[in-house]
């Protein structure tokens, strides 16, 4: 079973979150039926898998969907998300538009490792939203930093995706919840830009916090496009 984080129906960041959920499914529902169904997950003695080849369509001013699966996914990955005996399953990347209600294109690349136990994204957001403001809009949302850099730590629902392999039709459904931390990419929040790190258990339990910040505090500066300063 795969998931993939979602969200509610409301204005900002969270339904960006949601409609590039559904399009990533659409795109790569035919790679990870043939990487996690039919192919038997790796034991924990082979290589972790590289990232698969990514289909970026967006401008070279935006990072693309390979640049964020090389930063996601690390050696220690695992180990920063509390699970050292696994490794990555799937690793992958894609960079496209999504339209909004409105015909608004905001660029969305994103990427995914699977891991036995978690699953992680990243995605980078250009919709100038400042993170005060999807605080704002999010329902229990909890006010961090990462490396001195404003951040939220909120839950979003995810769609669990099933598949019959006698059949060859894939179902959905609810899943498990996911945990995010939406950063800028500034010291300050000015909302030219954000990057976003969600990760979620196979087995649906509540992900660990903990977890989610050190990966956040990892990966964040290796991306294109985060100031240091």
């Amino acid at each position: 079973m795969t998931e993939v984080p979602s969200g509610s129906e409301r204005e900002g960041r969270p339904v960006v979150q949601a409609i590039a959920a559904v399009a990533v499914i659409l795109g790569v529902i035919g790679v990870l039926w043939a990487q996690r169904e039919i192919f038997p997950p790796q034991d924990a003695s082979s290589a972790p898998v590289a990232c698969s080849k990514s289909t970026d369509r967006l401008p070279a001013r935006y990072v693309s969907g390979a640049r964020l699966c090389q930063a996601l996914n690390r050696p220690d990955l695992p180990a920063l998300l509390g699970t050292p005996g696994e490794q990555a399953e799937t690793a992958s990347g894609s960079g496209d538009w999504i339209t909004m209600a409105g015909g608004t294109k905001i660029p969305a690349p994103d990427a995914t490792v699977t891991l036995k136990t978690y699953s992680v994204k990243l995605s980078a957001s250009y919709d100038r939203l400042t993170v005060g403001q999807v605080r704002g809009l999010t329902d229990g949302a909890r006010r961090t930093t990462v490396l001195g850099h404003p951040a939220v730590v909120y839950s979003s629902p995810t769609v669990s995706i099933g598949f019959d392999l006698g059949g060859g039709k894939a179902s959905t459904g609810p899943g498990g919840t996911a945990r995010c931390l939406l950063v800028s990419r500034h010291a300050k929040d000015d909302g030219k830009g954000t990057f976003e790190i969600a990760i979620w258990r196979q087995d649906d339990v509540l992900p660990d916090d903990t977890a989610l910040e050190r990966v956040a505090e990892q990966v964040a500066p290796t991306v294109p496009g985060w100031d240091g300063n």
